[in-house]
């Protein structure tokens, strides 16, 4: 976090929820809580992570990064 009054300093938090927000959460719903932290597990280890396309890569997925880098 930087300084009182900077706007940059939530920047990446707030994009990612956002992301959260608007590729998944909107579009379920849970019937428990346990359930709805598990649903956001798996998006975050098996969709956002490694297979959604991130724009400081080159608008390619990091799957996709590792194997033009090998």
């Amino acid at each position: 976090m930087s300084g009182k009054g900077n706007c940059y300093d939530n920047a990446v938090v707030e994009t990612f929820f956002k992301s959260l927000k608007a590729e998944m959460l909107w579009r379920q719903s849970w019937p428990t809580r346990r359930q709805a932290i598990a649903a956001i597990f798996q998006y975050i280890n098996g969709f956002y992570n490694p297979r959604r396309r991130h724009s400081c890569l080159g608008s390619i997925n990091p799957l996709a990064f590792k194997a033009k880098a090998a």
